[in-house]
């Protein structure tokens, strides 16, 4: 199993599927998720790939979704 860590390179998570919305725009301006062998969950920049990934559980990243969902965030992109 791959010990990961926040801040390691997201070129390091090799075997991983990266996905990110449908919504998002084509020029690479996107957040991208992979599930991790034991749960966690990874999150990086798309126009960065190799660049740094943070790791959460799959409770945080529930956590964050559900905010997100009911408009906790929307302030942020007004």
């Amino acid at each position: 199993m791959l010990d990961t860590y926040n801040g390691m390179s997201a070129a390091a998570l090799t075997g991983v599927k990266w996905q990110k919305s449908v919504r998002s725009n084509s020029s690479g301006n996107c957040v991208e998720l992979a599930k991790l062998p034991g749960g966690a969950i990874a999150l990086r920049n798309s126009r960065y790939p190799e660049g740094p990934a943070l790791i959460y559980t799959k409770d945080e990243v529930k956590a964050m979704l559900l905010s997100a969902k009911a408009g906790e965030f929307d302030d942020l992109i007004a």
